[in-house]
């Protein structure tokens, strides 16, 4: 009869109600799950790694012709017009974006819509950017003999140079791999990759050309997390009093606590209202590795003096680069009579906070 059947156990599962302490599931579930996550990171490094791989070739493949896109594009007096369909289309709006919001005019085309009316945005003034890693998307394709009557300047993202788009271009950037890291090898994956690399190579080279600065990108970008952090000024964002302030002659021990309670890893060194030195926990470490027990030392033998500072009316974007160029994880900011009014760190998020 049916109850009188044995049971038998696979190998891999585990008795009824055995199951791991840290998981709550059985032993099989769990030994399969590591196997199957072992060799799902070991695919996707790989994956990481042929990707890597290409943009290095990539690289080693910019040449002169890279530079005369860029000069072309420089020249214009009109727009870059970038064209695009499908996962092209996506890259070549996140290319057109960032050049417009980098100091180069750009506008992005859906080659699709631009059979049917928006060709009409571009203008004999204007760069085209074409981008179709086959060369031959048909969208694309038949686009080319109205862009050649307009007489306007043709570049070319392309991966197959032998396709219509890159014989018809007038410059002609090759962002060829040699596979696609999808595992059946057709879904554009290591080629919008390359793609996307090289439109931001683009618009790299034209912001160092256009010398595209600080202020530039601020007037750009008024809005958001990112156009507050530009707008603001250091005394916008700053750590006000009560700051960590100690005396030259203060020992090291009596300024622990002080350092804890100020919470920035640092003390401000001062002789009235005169900043002398910084005291950092780095140079707490240090001095502790030279001469152990430092308790009794004055913080005006380990301090740095003339740390760096910055005016609190400096803009937060010009205080980035400078601890960025110093390597500093703060910078120390005065007011217009030269005393200290706060402290700007690193990981500020533009509103006063640490990340």
């Amino acid at each position: 009869m049916a109850n009188d059947l044995p049971i038998v156990m696979l190998p891999s599962e585990t008795k009824p109600g055995k199951a791991t302490r840290a998981t709550g599931r059985p032993d099989g579930v769990v030994k399969a799950t590591r196997a199957v996550s072992n060799s799902l990171v070991g695919a996707v490094r790989q994956a990481l790694l042929d990707q890597a791989g290409e943009l290095t070739r990539l690289a080693q493949r910019v040449d002169q012709t890279f530079a005369t896109a860029v000069t072309t594009i420089l020249s214009s007096r009109g727009r870059v017009a970038v064209i695009g369909v499908g996962k092209s289309g996506i890259v070549g709006r996140k290319i057109a974006s960032t050049m417009a919001s980098t100091g180069t005019p750009a506008v992005f085309v859906n080659a699709a819509e631009a059979r049917h009316g928006d060709l009409g945005m571009i203008t004999r003034d204007d760069v085209v950017v074409l981008i179709s890693y086959s060369g031959e998307t048909e969208e694309i394709t038949h686009l080319l003999p109205h862009l050649e009557a307009l007489e306007v300047p043709l570049i070319a993202i392309v991966g197959n140079l032998n396709s219509s788009l890159a014989t018809t271009a007038d410059i002609v950037l090759d962002v060829s791999v040699q596979s696609e890291t999808c595992p059946l090898g057709l879904a554009p994956t290591t080629s919008t990759l390359t793609t996307l690399a090289m439109g931001d190579a683009l618009a790299i080279a034209l912001m160092r050309e256009r010398r595209f600065g600080i202020d530039d990108f601020r007037r750009t970008h008024p809005g958001g997390a990112l156009g507050r952090k530009l707008g603001a000024s250091v005394k916008d964002v700053m750590h006000g009093p009560p700051l960590p302030v100690v005396a030259p002659g203060d020992t090291v021990g009596r300024s622990l606590a002080t350092m804890s309670d100020g919470r920035l890893g640092l003390l401000l060194v001062q002789s009235g209202h005169r900043l002398v030195g910084l005291v950092t926990d780095g140079d707490l470490r240090r001095a502790m590795l030279r001469g152990g027990d430092i308790r009794d030392v004055c913080v005006a033998e380990i301090m740095t003096r003339n740390p760096a500072t910055i005016s609190e009316d400096a803009p937060v974007a010009e205080a980035q680069v400078r601890m960025r160029t110093l390597k500093l994880k703060a910078l120390i900011a005065l007011d217009a009579e030269g005393r200290v009014s706060g402290v700007i760190e690193v990981f500020d998020d533009g509103h006063g906070r640490r990340g």
